[in-house]
């Protein structure tokens, strides 16, 4: 079944757009972390004043505009304070790196505009005040930044009270540049509603959402990248274990087959039709090393067993070897007749009692005869 262009376009397009979900989830996750260690740097009299945010230390930034009632400031206390011109110590530098640094720029340097909008309009807040920022401005749209909060109206449930916080944004450029020079990177730039340390601040600037337009590409290609080099890997990994497992399988049905062969080649060479294409010393032979021996047996017996035991009966039954006899000690008979090189599978095949004069047993041994020319020496 073939794809047609316009569902590789489709395929493409959800693949983008994932992508990019999951680069932003990843960047936000990240922005997350960091922020669980935030430092808040004020500008007060040209100082900069850097104070560390206490638990829930970010909690106090609105991201978006549905709070209904104004959230506490967490605690902090003053880390540094910073003169224009004079960079931060190693350690507070270290701190800012690995933590959230986030700028909140004085009342005077913000414009604050209100207006009101039904509850309805709740979610559409973030598009209405996007159309009535040229409006509300002292600046250009391009020139301004601008942050928003929205509470319900005391008096009249029905309505938002919306306040819109507008700065400019080289203002905001320059107290960038200015805290960069001293070593700190802000990664947040707020405004706080009132003067009151209780009050909650707005987020004018983020450096995740002011980020260049070919960086985020550039990380989302690269995030694209790494999860389709993993597939990529994973897929060749499955594919070399597949590969392994058939040449091993392979392998060992070639060798099954080999002993297979073998089998029937043993067991070929001893049918009367194999026998017969023999020359007459290989067939004389080939019958004297299949045949059994009794003499060959007995001399193998008189090694194997000890001088205290004597046999009282002997039988050898096509390959089954039966022994009677008495010995002081019938166990340890087993072993060197198994040892002996010319009996298998030895075994007791009745009781062993006790001879009629106290001292000796009587034994019942059973053994399978292993045909051999040569005589084993102990």
């Amino acid at each position: 079944m073939s794809l047609r262009l316009g569902d590789l376009m489709r395929i493409g397009a959800i693949w983008s757009r994932w992508i990019e979900v999951l680069a932003d989830s990843l960047f936000a996750w990240r922005e997350a972390w960091r922020s669980r260690c935030s430092l808040i740097v004020s500008h007060e009299n040209d100082r900069f004043i850097v104070r560390r945010a206490g638990p829930g230390g970010n909690a106090l930034i609105r991201e978006t505009t549905s709070a209904d009632t104004p959230e506490s400031s967490p605690s902090s206390s003053a880390l540094a304070v910073l003169s224009t011109g004079a960079p931060a110590s190693g350690e507070l530098v270290r701190a800012a790196r690995s933590g959230f640094v986030i700028l909140e720029l004085p009342a005077h340097d913000i414009v604050v505009r209100r207006i009101s909008v039904p509850v309805q309009a709740r979610e559409f807040l973030s598009g209405i005040v996007r159309n009535q920022v040229e409006r509300l401005s002292p600046w250009q749209v391009d020139q301004a930044l601008y942050g928003f909060n929205a509470d319900v109206n005391q008096d009249d449930g029905a309505a938002l009270d919306v306040s819109v916080f507008i700065t400019s944004r080289a203002g905001v450029n320059s107290a960038r540049e200015e805290l960069e020079g001293l070593g700190l990177s802000p990664d947040r730039i707020v405004a706080r509603e009132s003067d009151a340390e209780a009050a909650s601040s707005v987020a004018l600037w983020s450096r995740r959402s002011d980020a260049p337009r070919e960086t985020v590409e550039r990380r989302r290609w690269q995030i694209g990248g790494a999860i389709i080099a993993i597939v990529l890997f994973s897929a060749g990994l499955s594919l070399w274990a597949s590969f392994s497992a058939a040449s091993s399988r392979g392998e060992s049905e070639e060798l099954a087959a080999r002993v297979r062969t073998l089998q029937r080649q043993l067991q070929g060479s001893r049918t009367p039709q194999a026998m017969a294409s023999l020359r007459p010393e290989q067939r004389a032979w080939l019958a004297k090393e299949n045949s059994l021996s009794a003499v060959i047996v007995l001399d193998a017996l008189s090694r194997a067993l000890p001088d205290s035991a004597y046999l009282t009966e002997l039988r050898i039954d096509n390959t089954t070897l039966r022994i009677i006899g008495l010995a002081s000690d019938a166990p340890s008979l087993i072993a060197p007749l198994e040892h002996s090189g010319h009996l298998a599978d030895v075994r007791f095949f009745a009781p062993t009692t006790r001879g009629p004069d106290g001292a000796l047993f009587r034994f019942h041994i059973e053994a399978r005869v292993v045909p051999r020319l040569d005589i084993t020496e102990n």
